[in-house]
């Protein structure tokens, strides 16, 4: 189980590109992935060595992570199959 505090958009965004008052982080970019909707938003700040840029995903659970969640459609597949012929 995860602590509370890794879910956040805004813990994540602190680890990954550790923002300072000089070099503060913006949104510049946020929408659904057009496969499976999901959620996604583009975070960037300027560094020493220029701009930085990280996506971060929306999982089914509610946590974010820089990495998109797997779907697994055969098994949803399967699944609504199996409810409509119930």
């Amino acid at each position: 189980m995860r602590a509370a505090g890794e879910q956040s958009l805004r813990c994540l965004v602190d680890k990954w590109l550790a923002p300072v008052p000089t070099r503060p982080v913006r949104v510049t970019e946020f929408s659904r992935t057009r496969s499976d909707g999901t959620r996604y938003v583009r975070v960037e700040t300027l560094s020493a060595d220029g701009l930085r840029a990280l996506f971060f995903f929306r999982h089914d659970d509610g946590c974010w992570c820089v990495f998109p969640p797997t779907v697994d459609k055969p098994r949803r597949l399967h699944e609504r199959f199996a409810a409509e012929a119930a």
